[in-house]
């Protein structure tokens, strides 16, 4: 998979995630928008655990002021 194509995926993950819509269907519609295989339920979890550990270092360097 093209680095590029990591990037709009990670992009529209940050952005859907706290939507009530399954943010997966979000990254399975934007690949099938511009015609882009799937990669898999392996890259889905590790952009998962990616918004996961953003929203972790957020919320404790908010905490911490």
């Amino acid at each position: 998979m093209p680095i590029y194509q990591v990037v709009v995926l990670g992009i529209v993950q940050g952005l859907t995630e706290f939507l009530p819509v399954s943010s997966t269907a979000h990254l399975y519609l934007t690949s099938w928008i511009f015609g882009w295989q799937t990669e898999g339920l392996n890259f889905d979890i590790m952009l998962h655990l990616g918004t996961l550990l953003a929203v972790v270092v957020t919320f404790s360097a908010i905490g911490c002021r």
